[in-house]
Parts: structure tokens; C-alpha cells; sequence
């Protein structure tokens, strides 16, 4: 991401000629997992845009649109792994402190939804049905998020559910399910498995003669759109 100072008018020396400017916020503190995190803030920075991905279809000139650019530096890394910085953009201005240690620990924490995502779609089966309706798919992921909830709130169960010859769980860390188990652990392997559907022996539905072909339309639950990558390709599709 290539970012710009702001371009307000100004005197004296050019704005090229001047150097990096000085940080508004600089804040210090000190973490378990990375040592000294140290984060820099510039106020009013914004991103240079192009017409590409979202900004793809965007008519006249581009907007510029202003926030905070935050320079992330951490002591170490786990494993003795290199350390360098991380650019953040935030389109809040005006940081304060707390602001900009509120950015670099939620950026932090975006493993955590990663790993969220991840158990809704393999483990709950959130991508698993082919519905044949929008509204559906809704309802689906809304079963999915309150199903999660349940789980989350029954947590404290499992912290120790372990087999007699396997070691005690640490303290606020939930055991992995046995492999063969099953996904919830020993229950999920004493449940009877579902009838096979047989499937049907007489002529299929339509006119004599014919087959039905055109299948009905399947929505997919938490299907991301893509976007063309280049105002080209986009102009190409359109022909």
C-alpha cells in the first residue's frame, strides 16, 4: 500500500525537501509473547488509490481519504524468527494513544477469526448444504453463529476431557479431540450413522422421451464476490 502526506498548502521549505516527518503518537508496552512492542503514529495519512479491485467500476476522479499510519515493531518474534516492522492504515484520525494500541491489538487478534472461520466451515459443516434459497443460506449461518455460541458457553466441560493415560490438560487450554473420535470427542463416535437414501427406480419426472437437464439453482453460504483485477479486464467482460 502506497500512502501520501496531506497536501495542504503550505511555506517554506518544500514538502520533498523535508524529510520524514515526526510521529503524533508513540507508544510503548510491554508483552509476554513479543517482547517490547514499539508503534508509531502519523495523523491525516491517506492511501494512494487506483482504479483497481474495489475502486475498479469508481467513476471521475478518486477520492482521498485520510487516517492514521501506524508503524508496528516488536522485540521477537517465537522461534527465534526475524522481527520486522508492519505497516498499519487506520481510517480514524486524530489517534490518540489508546487508539493506536487498540489497532496493532486488534491486528493481532485477527488469527483468531481466522481460526473462528475455519471451525464454521470444516468442523460445523457451515459450507457444507446447497441451498436452493438466499433467505435459506441466512437462516443457515445464523444456526451456525448460535450453534458456535452454545459451544463457547460450554467450554469449561472440556477443559479436562482426556483419556486415563493422557496427561492433564493445562490450565485455560482445551484438550485436542482423539482422532478418532470424531470432532466432539467420544460421543461422536457411539452415534448411529444415518440410512443410506436409495435412490429411485422409476421413470423420471417430465415428458416421455426426455431428460429434465436444466438443474435448480444452488446459493452458496458466504460466497465472496469477485471483482476483475484491472480496469482492462473489466472493459473486456463488458465488451
Amino acid at each position: 500500500m502506497i500512502t501520501s502526506r496531506p497536501t495542504e498548502a503550505r511555506s517554506g521549505v518544500p514538502l520533498h525537501q523535508a524529510g520524514d516527518p515526526e510521529p503524533a503518537v508513540t507508544t510503548r508496552t510491554a508483552t509476554s509473547n513479543y517482547g517490547k512492542v514499539v508503534t508509531q503514529a502519523w495523523d491525516r495519512v491517506h492511501p494512494r488509490l487506483t482504479h483497481r479491485t474495489a475502486w475498479l467500476d469508481h467513476e471521475g476522479e478518486l477520492p482521498l481519504i485520510e487516517g492514521t499510519l501506524v508503524r508496528l515493531e516488536v522485540e521477537h518474534l517465537s522461534k527465534g524468527r526475524a522481527a520486522p516492522a508492519v505497516w498499519l492504515w487506520s481510517s480514524k484520525t486524530g489517534a490518540t494513544d489508546a487508539d493506536v494500541d487498540r489497532a496493532w491489538q486488534a491486528f493481532l487478534r485477527r488469527f483468531d477469526l481466522e481460526h473462528t472461520f475455519r471451525l464454521f466451515k470444516q468442523t460445523l459443516g457451515w459450507r457444507k448444504p446447497r441451498l436452493r434459497e438466499p433467505e435459506a443460506a441466512d437462516r443457515w449461518t445464523w444456526l451456525i453463529i448460535a450453534a458456535y455460541a452454545q459451544l463457547r458457553l460450554a467450554r469449561p466441560l472440556t477443559q479436562d476431557l482426556r483419556h486415563p493415560w493422557e496427561k492433564p490438560a493445562t490450565p485455560n487450554r482445551i484438550t485436542p479431540p482423539p482422532g478418532s473420535a470424531g470432532p466432539f470427542g467420544t460421543p461422536a463416535s457411539t452415534c448411529p450413522a444415518p440410512p443410506e437414501r436409495r435412490n429411485p427406480t422409476g421413470p423420471a419426472q417430465g415428458p416421455p422421451g426426455t431428460k429434465d437437464r436444466d438443474r435448480a439453482p444452488r446459493y452458496d453460504v458466504g460466497k465472496t464476490v469477485r471483482r476483475e483485477k484491472t480496469l482492462i479486464a473489466l472493459q473486456r467482460l463488458k465488451g
